[in-house]
This record gives C-alpha cells, sequence and structure tokens, in this order.
C-alpha cells in the first residue's frame, strides 16, 4: 500500500494502529506523533446534544468500548480515566461511527488483583475504592463504565453535584444509586448497570463476567468470523431440515439470526444490507413455519394419549392445565412438597401456551420468570430423579426463550424503516 507524504518528511512505514490512533515511523530532524483524526467530537458532546440515548444506541457504543477493554486486559493494561470525553467518535461509510478509547495519561500495566495506590483518574467517573481507600484494582475501570452506560441512558452520571465537597460526600457515604424515576430500561440492561455500579469492589462484576453478560452479546459482535459463524449455523440447520430432524432445524435457524442481525443492524453498505436482510427474514421465517409444525404435531400426540375429554378439545381452547399435563407429568408430579418448584413449574407451563398461541412477547417473559425461580431452586436440590427431571426441563425452556429471543430480535427489523432509523445511521445529524 502507499504510505501518505507530507509536506518537509516522508513517512516510512505503518508502525501499527490501535483503537485510537495509528502510528508510523517518519523520516525528519523532528519526530512527529501522527494521530488518527476522529472526525465526530466525543461521546461527551454526542450525549449533550441527544440529552439522553435510547437503549439500543447504549448498547452499540457500550459493545465497542467493552471490546477494546477486552483487548487492554488481555494485555494487562488498566485505562484508568474512562468517561464520555476519552471516548471519540469516528464517522465512517455510510455514516456509521465508530468509538475510539483516548487519552492513557493514567494507564498502566496491573494485572488482575494486583493493587495500586496512586489517586488517578476523574472523580466523577472514579471508583469510590480510589477515594475512600486510595487502594485499588483494575475492576475501577469497571466502574467507569458503569458510570459511562448510566449517563448514556439518562444524560447525567449518577454522582452529578453542584460542587465538589458534595461529590465527595455522596461517594465516601456510598450513597446508594437509584435509577430515575420513569425510565424503562430492558432487564439485562439494568442487571449489568447495577452490576458495574456495585460499590464494594469484591461483589462488582468481573471483567470476564462483564464481557460474557447477556446484554452485550460480544460473540455477536459485527466481523468476519460473525459472518462465518451465521453461515455454519444455517448450512446445519438446512442438512437437519432436509433430514426431517426440524426440531434441530429449528433451533439451528434461530441461532443463526442471533448472527446475522447485529451485521445486518451494522452494514453500512445499502446494498449488503438488504441482501443480509432478505436472508435472514426467509431463515425467520422457516424457523416460525417449523415451530407451528412441531407445535401441532406435538399436540396431535398429547391429545391421543389423554382422556376422551381433552381430545375433543379444540387447539384453540386447550387450557393451562391440560398443557402442564402434556409437558412435564413426572416433574409436576414431583413438585407438591415444593411450592417455589410447583409455581415455576405453572409460569413455565403458561409460557408453553403462550408459545402455542404464537404470543413470542409473553412466552419469552413468562419463561425468563420461570427460569429465575428454576435456576436458584436446582442450585440446592440434592441429587435424585427429580433433579435429573428438572435439569431437562430448565435446558428445554432456556433454549426455548433464547429460541424465541432472537425470533423476536429478527422481527424488530424486518420493516426496512427500522433499520434506518438503528445506531448505525442515528449518530451523527
Amino acid at each position: 500500500m502507499d504510505l501518505p507524504r507530507i509536506t518537509d518528511f516522508e513517512i516510512l512505514e505503518k508502525l501499527g494502529a490501535g483503537s485510537y490512533a495509528t502510528v508510523y515511523r517518519a523520516r525528519h530532524k523532528t519526530i512527529y506523533i501522527v494521530l488518527e483524526y476522529c472526525n465526530a467530537g466525543s461521546l461527551s458532546t454526542f450525549i449533550r446534544s441527544k440529552k439522553s440515548l435510547p437503549e439500543a444506541t447504549c448498547k452499540y457504543f457500550l459493545r465497542q468500548l467493552a471490546t477494546a477493554v477486552q483487548y487492554m486486559r488481555s494485555n494487562d493494561i488498566c485505562h484508568f480515566d474512562l468517561k464520555p470525553q476519552n471516548l471519540l467518535l469516528t464517522r465512517g461509510q455510510g455514516n456509521s461511527v465508530s468509538l475510539k478509547v483516548a487519552d492513557f495519561g493514567f494507564a498502566q500495566h496491573l494485572k488482575l488483583g494486583e493493587m495500586n495506590q496512586q489517586l488517578k483518574g476523574s472523580l466523577l467517573y472514579m471508583a469510590p475504592e480510589i477515594v475512600r481507600k486510595h487502594q485499588y484494582d483494575a475492576k475501577a475501570d469497571l466502574w467507569s463504565i458503569g458510570v459511562i452506560l448510566y449517563e448514556c441512558l439518562f444524560g447525567r452520571a449518577p454522582y452529578t453535584s453542584k460542587t465538589i465537597e458534595e461529590l465527595l460526600g455522596r461517594i465516601r457515604s456510598c450513597e446508594k444509586i437509584r435509577l430515575p424515576p420513569n425510565v424503562c430500561i430492558s432487564k439485562e440492561c439494568e442487571n449489568l448497570l447495577c452490576e458495574l455500579l456495585e460499590h464494594d469492589p469484591a461483589k462488582r462484576i468481573s471483567f470476564n463476567d462483564f464481557f460474557n453478560h447477556t446484554f452485550l452479546d460480544l460473540k455477536t459482535f459485527p466481523s468476519e468470523k460473525t459472518l462465518q459463524k451465521a453461515i455454519e449455523l444455517v448450512t446445519k440447520a438446512v442438512e437437519y431440515d432436509e433430514k426431517h430432524d426440524y426440531k434441530e432445524a429449528y433451533y439451528l435457524y434461530c441461532s443463526s439470526l442471533q448472527y446475522f442481525v447485529p451485521l445486518i443492524t451494522e452494514e453500512a453498505d445499502a446494498t449488503k444490507r438488504l441482501a443480509l436482510r432478505s436472508r435472514a427474514l426467509s431463515y425467520m421465517k422457516r424457523a416460525e413455519e417449523i415451530k407451528s409444525g412441531l407445535i401441532e404435531e406435538e399436540y396431535k400426540k398429547a391429545v391421543s394419549s389423554e382422556t376422551t375429554a381433552l381430545k375433543e378439545t379444540s387447539p384453540s381452547s386447550a387450557n393451562s392445565s391440560n398443557i402442564v399435563n402434556i409437558l412435564e407429568p413426572e416433574l409436576h408430579a414431583l413438585s407438591h412438597s415444593s411450592p417455589a418448584l410447583k409455581t415455576a413449574l405453572d409460569i413455565g407451563r403458561q409460557g408453553e401456551l403462550y408459545l402455542y398461541e404464537h404470543k413470542f412477547q409473553l412466552a419469552l417473559e413468562t419463561f425468563t420468570s420461570a427460569l429465575g425461580v428454576m435456576v436458584p431452586f436446582l442450585n440446592k436440590e440434592p441429587k435424585g430423579e427429580r433433579r435429573t427431571l428438572l435439569v431437562q426441563q430448565l435446558e428445554n425452556w432456556m433454549k426455548e426463550a433464547e429460541s424465541i429471543k432472537n425470533i423476536l430480535t429478527a422481527k424488530e427489523m424486518e420493516a426496512e424503516p427500522k433499520i434506518t432509523q438503528t445506531v448505525r445511521s442515528c449518530c451523527l445529524q
């Protein structure tokens, strides 16, 4: 590739490129540091211009920040001054916007578990242990990320104060951070926010759990590998579909959608975006067709084994008590001595009923509620028949919930006007 020429000196070679700069070796009497020009300002300026950002836009930026921090941690680097002013934005093709981490003035090598005692950072974004104890580790960066997410969502940092004294008082007293009233964010987003803004660093979310959090879903972060994974899953889905193994084909089609949708959302080229969208929608519709067939087949099998009264019940009038007997009769029979488990199964059976009626959003919410009860229960359940059945039912509903979530995500981008309003194009007007 041809290297650029700038007046008075010649660039000899490109030394490397990071999240925030590109560095060249140049021939000249004076040493120059050539930084990348970020042409769209900072995240701080962008937040102020919008007052607050939609959750989808916050997720768009947070995923980019998370991948940058993931790279830093792989090299045992801590930033210690993460804040919106140090997150620069660059506008690329199709008005897409990339986030760049800047200002590594306070950065240092620090392995997990190693402690630091120097006062570093900006007070509004500084982890409370830095202020209160002057002793902290790499997890201080996680607190700063939490403050950034809070400010993106609500337009201000959680401890925004009129004076330094007031701010220090709130930090030192470990004042509980509350969400603004009448706000609506997803449970995944709220969970991550609370995990990041934990005053006690020992209880704060770990880097590994942060990178694997469901809100970020970094495994589907758009890249060449993401596209390869999507194609791989679809290829397998088609194979199972042709073999009439429809249940496995359904799960694979749904799994592919979680990789296709981010690619579509962040694709700047309109032609490529429409082509990807068309493919993803065809897979989504095939998944729905398969699920309808599976539900009908399961219902017919259940009817044949039920009483005459149930045989005469039409699919549309099947009630939840019939459905639960179809789903997990053995487990349900073993749950009478455990009210919490019985409640979870009752909630889960309602989710199955919603799924049968194609009420996907209600089904997802209901399955999530059931799983929220069953997982803690399973952790305390001793080995035995009931535990084995419980694991099977838990895995089944988790798989169903994940598949429904992928279908719902695909449906959100089904209408082309919605795509044009995504973070890919909404960032800079």
